[in-house]
């Protein structure tokens, strides 16, 4: 009620049958600013919480492994954004089916071209990594695994690793795509700026995971999702895409393990 409350009073504008296309949507800059804050401040109180209960020496939070703090530190963003943003999406653009683009009669055709952009997107990022990895090397930087694979091998508990595997497949991609395509590559295309739409989104989602050799690779990947995502005209798409990339490298990783 209160994250209605909020959206209310940002945007009084509602398309509750809207179709399909996000950045055709009628929510304001300002709704979408309460979004991101309360997104944030899920983030900085979820940080804070983990750091206090390791320091205390809690059960379950002793290590950044430990049980608590992998749930704790994965659910602080992006379940927030997936709690957060379904009260977004049913409060501006007719709920999840709408903005998943569930409606659109063409869904074999956009299966197919999800198909089509991941093995194009799998081959690319494949390569750049190796690149990216090679001239890493040269230059002196030490090359190290992303944080989130080095948590997955490191974990010994199997529940544990379920749970990671299921967040990587299926939460992960859900959040993010809803954050980087939905909202902020739709919202800047909206206020009059393509191309910055764009960059700005890629470039905070090849960021965010925070590892130097695999930096190049997800930009071209958010460029492609962003494509499939304008091309198709829902998140269905990018989302079916992005859990299918992070299902196939999750099963590179076991099988090198």
């Amino acid at each position: 009620m209160l994250v209605r409350a909020v959206f209310s009073i940002v945007s009084p504008a509602r398309n509750r049958y809207a179709n399909i296309v996000l950045w055709k949507k009628t929510w304001s800059p300002e709704a979408v600013m309460a979004l991101l804050g309360g997104i944030a401040m899920s983030l900085f109180g979820g940080s804070i919480a983990v750091a206090l209960l390791q320091r205390a020496g809690v059960a379950g939070f002793r290590s950044p492994d430990s049980v608590g703090s992998v749930l704790l530190t994965t659910l602080c963003f992006h379940g927030a954004v997936l709690v957060l943003g379904g009260f977004f999406l049913e409060f501006f653009c007719g709920g999840w089916r709408a903005s998943l683009g569930l409606n659109d009669p063409h869904w074999r055709r956009n299966l197919w071209l999800t198909s089509g952009v991941l093995l194009a997107a799998l081959l690319v990022t494949l390569g750049l990594k190796y690149i990216s990895e090679i001239a890493l090397q040269k230059m002196g930087w030490k090359i190290e695994d992303q944080r989130a694979v080095e948590m997955f091998g490191n974990v010994k508990s199997v529940g544990l690793k379920v749970y990671l595997g299921f967040f990587a497949v299926i939460i992960a991609p859900m959040a993010e795509e809803f954050i980087f395509r939905g909202v902020l590559f739709s919202t800047l295309k909206k206020l009059g700026w393509p191309k910055c739409a764009w960059l700005v989104q890629s470039l905070l989602f090849a960021l965010i995971h925070n590892n130097p050799p695999i930096f190049l690779p997800l930009f071209v990947f958010a460029l492609a999702l962003t494509w499939l995502y304008q091309k198709t005209g829902g998140l269905l798409a990018p989302m079916l895409a992005h859990s299918a990339f992070n299902a196939i490298n999750l099963g590179l990783l076991l099988l090198q393990k």
